[in-house]
């Protein structure tokens, strides 16, 4: 049986619509599962295959009748069977949001075609994970943005009702011109930004003591991680010290300038890795920012990829929006610190699900 067939309509009517209603909600709490496992590992670089489900607390290996989506978390009050130890509420908020997710990705396309839902529940299941992550590490991991855009270009030529089309080559045309344009304008937004807010100044009315050490800098309030700061090799902390302290040896009144690869305490040249320490005395502190990180930018061309150029021109435009008037709220309510890095992706992200559950009327609207 070929797969035109598997997704043949006539199939899929043979059985009550809401009984696949129900079908793609299981599925999606199930797959919400394994994007729970995707969260936790992909960042730390570990396997999402071995070892099987455990408590990150005890190791337990937690047996498939405890590992029943949605249910287990509320049967167990969101604890370790073994060990007690609290578990994450984000377990069961991923399962539930992938679960309606799928559900309304059938409502909305599954009269249309079976294999276009389960087409945007893939790729919206790539929005979740990408948005959780980016949350709570500041990067959207290249198996879900270099994986995606390799994915949707894939689904762009099997499926050519993607992209509108009825021509497989048309349709992965489109898919590699929306992967190009997505890539391309977020990397000009980035270069732009770079220029513009590419220099974060942190100044303050008395010398204080900042302190660097193997991979933060400690400035008075909060630090920060050098893999925050450095993303190119030519990015430079700069700062004038009235003292400076390493292990060894001391200086008076230098400029002192930090680079991934080159320490220079005026003219003298340092390796960075041999300095696992030094203390600072100064009233300012020069540190290079992004606007946006390049993660961001292959994330756009995974969007581009699935969706086409216009849905990146619209998620852009859209996800800005989304994101100042979080910022500017948090930033009110004193949740956010001006100047801080804030994540991007879940904007992106947003932005697209609303594209692919109605923006794109949105679109047609304005231009026409």
């Amino acid at each position: 049986m070929g797969i035109k067939t598997i997704f043949s309509p006539q199939y899929w009517a043979a059985v009550p619509f809401h009984f696949w209603s129900v079908v793609f909600f299981a599925l999606g709490s199930m797959v919400g599962s394994f994007l729970n496992v995707c969260i936790h590992r992909l960042p730390l670089g570990q396997s999402i295959v071995y070892p099987p489900s455990h408590c990150p607390h005890c190791k337990y290996s937690i047996p498939w009748y405890l590992n029943v989506p949605l249910l287990t978390w509320v049967w167990l009050r969101g604890k370790c069977a073994n060990c007690g130890a609290p578990i994450s509420v984000r377990y069961v908020l991923v399962e539930l949001l992938t679960g309606v997710t799928f559900l309304v990705c059938w409502l909305e396309f599954g009269h249309q075609s079976a294999w276009l839902a389960l087409v945007y529940c893939m790729f919206l299941s790539g929005l979740i994970a990408a948005s959780f992550i980016d949350i709570e590490h500041f990067i959207i991991p290249d198996e879900i943005t270099i994986g995606g855009m390799f994915a949707g270009l894939i689904c762009s030529f099997l499926l050519p009702s993607l992209h509108e089309s009825a021509s497989h080559p048309a349709a992965l045309g489109r898919g590699i011109l929306g992967a190009l344009v997505g890539a391309g304008i977020i990397y000009f937004v980035v270069r732009l930004g770079k220029l513009a807010f590419g220099r974060h100044k942190f100044k303050y009315e008395q010398p204080e003591k900042i302190v660097f050490n193997e991979t933060t800098i400690v400035l008075p309030g909060h630090e920060i991680a050098f893999e925050e700061v450095f993303y190119r090799k030519t990015d430079t902390i700069r700062l004038k010290a009235s003292m400076l302290e390493l292990c060894d040896r001391c200086y008076k009144d230098v400029w002192v300038r930090l680079s991934p690869s080159q320490l220079f305490i005026d003219d003298e040249a340092l390796n960075p890795e041999d300095i696992p320490f030094m203390e600072a005395t100064t009233d300012l502190v020069i540190v290079p920012r992004e606007a946006m990180g390049l993660g961001d930018v292959k994330f756009m061309a995974a969007i581009g990829a699935f969706l086409g150029w216009q849905a990146v021109v619209f998620s852009l435009g859209l996800s800005a929006m989304l994101g100042s008037v979080v910022g500017l709220t948090l930033i009110a309510m004193k949740r956010l610190g001006r100047g801080r890095p804030m994540q991007y992706g879940p904007y992106i992200a947003a932005a697209a699900a609303i594209w692919v559950f109605g923006g794109y009327r949105w679109w047609d609207w304005f231009w026409k």
